[in-house]
């Protein structure tokens, strides 16, 4: 018998490991006996394609992580972090009587930039971040230590299709600026109304859909030797300029 050790958080034996795979369980990462061979070749491919940590364990860790349940030759810890919905974002903003501020990020690989943009998000004061359920970093313990807790106080929706999200945004009065070296200073932007930054991933940016699905495209003034700024810290300007555009504008 296979069992769903939730309460340890961790989901034991192949059979329930692969339908968390296939349900987009958030998985933080994967630990998978040594030699296994069968439906482990299978479940391993997944992980690889969602970029799922593995690790290779020996069957004494592996019994002692079940807890005494049969594990197949696979254990998967599972995040404990509760996503919410784009709606309950919005429904932050208009409780707090405010224009919604929303960060997208699109496709997003480094849990530590993820981290640190929830703590930029959390003293901005934006009303959640929005991510994509596949290929993208999601809630891990290393997310929630480099937010230094902003995790607890930071919304954040995860959605099975950006572009789909932005034109469902845009419908709702919301304006999408993209942060990409080729636009307009952000200098000259006015960030004050509804708004949705899309910030890239790290090595490839913003891809040419959900870029070309946005009202604006953004640039931070660069000039120094090194030409771009990593993920949080782009992040991290555009945040603090909309809180202090939105904080002049009541003044």
């Amino acid at each position: 018998m296979e069992t769903d050790n939730t309460n340890n958080n961790i989901i034991v034996g192949r059979n329930p490991v692969m339908e968390a795979l296939r349900n987009d369980r958030e998985i933080e990462k994967l630990i998978v006996g040594k030699g296994a061979e069968g439906s482990i070749k299978k479940i391993v491919g997944m992980a690889k394609d969602k970029k799922i940590p593995i690790t290779m364990a020996d069957k004494s860790t592996l019994d002692r992580l079940s807890n005494g349940s049969p594990h197949q030759g696979v254990v998967a810890y599972v995040s404990l972090y509760s996503y919410c919905e784009v709606e309950d974002i919005l429904e932050t903003a208009q409780k707090r009587g405010e224009p919604p501020f929303i960060m997208i990020l699109d496709n997003l690989e480094d849990p530590h930039n993820l981290g640190a943009i929830m703590r930029t998000a959390e003293v901005c004061g934006a009303h959640g971040i929005i991510i994509p359920k596949r290929r993208s970093v999601g809630i891990t313990d290393v997310v929630a230590k480099a937010s230094a807790g902003a995790v607890e106080y930071v919304s954040c929706a995860k959605v099975s299709n950006i572009a789909q999200t932005i034109d469902s945004l845009k419908e709702k009065g919301i304006w999408i600026y993209a942060c990409d070296m080729d636009g307009d200073s952000y200098y000259k932007t006015d960030l004050k109304g509804a708004a949705a930054i899309v910030i890239g991933s790290e090595g490839f940016g913003i891809s040419r859909l959900v870029k070309e699905k946005c009202d604006f495209v953004v640039s931070i003034p660069m000039v120094g030797k090194i030409t771009s700024l990593n993920a949080s810290n782009a992040a991290a300007v555009l945040m603090c300029e909309v809180r202090k555009q939105r904080d002049a504008g009541r003044l």
